[in-house]
């Protein structure tokens, strides 16, 4: 049996006007880093002993406090790394839907079967995080921690606990920044221990 801890990486300088990230190299905003130390002084007493995160610049920055206060480094994983939202990327809601309106409309409806244009797809997002997670899951540390992002998250939520992963909007409507998640996992079970807990 080991634990899995998946940290949501700390606020960025876009989300205050709700830009997508996805593969962006945006790096977290000063709220940003204050929760990443927070969630350092919080892994001290969580047990943790193995970490990985994603290689993007705003995971790394949310993992730099929690390296340093557990004395180790993490894997970087590009495996890790959030959805590409394509010609979304770097745009609000409202910029992508006068600039695809059709295309945002169907995001909008069902995002894991309409991606946005020129993006990544969500299933391909979905196994290699799966993939990912599950490989730390079995590596034989009882404990490890990963930071990564929102969308891929939940995406892989809903494969583990057996969800349709078109319903990762509806059943996870909010992943907060800076925020972990919990995961037991067996050989042949995987239990939801905790979800969206912040540290701050």
């Amino acid at each position: 049996m080991s634990r899995l801890i998946l940290v949501r990486h700390g606020e960025t300088i876009w989300q205050g006007e709700n830009r997508y990230a996805g593969s962006s190299d945006v790096p977290l905003s000063e709220r940003g880093h204050q929760q990443a130390q927070a969630l350092g002084q919080w892994a001290k007493e969580a047990g943790i002993m193995k970490l990985a995160v994603s290689p993007l610049l705003r995971a790394r920055q949310t993992m730099l406090p929690i390296e340093e206060a557990l004395g180790m480094a993490a894997t970087v994983d590009d495996r890790l790394r959030e959805i590409h939202f394509g010609q979304g990327e770097g745009l609000a809601l409202g910029e992508m839907s006068k600039q695809f309106p059709e295309q945002f409309a169907n995001f909008q409806r069902d995002p894991f079967a309409h991606w946005l244009p020129g993006g990544e797809q969500p299933r391909e997002v979905l196994h290699r995080g799966r993939e990912a997670l599950l490989d730390y899951a079995n590596c034989g540390e009882e404990c490890v921690l990963a930071v990564t992002h929102n969308t891929l998250i939940r995406l892989v939520l809903c494969d583990l606990l057996g969800v349709a992963p078109s319903r990762y909007r509806d059943l996870f409507p909010t992943l907060d920044n800076g925020s972990w998640t919990e995961l037991e996992v067996q050989k042949n079970r995987i239990a939801l221990l905790h979800f969206n807990v912040p540290v701050t």
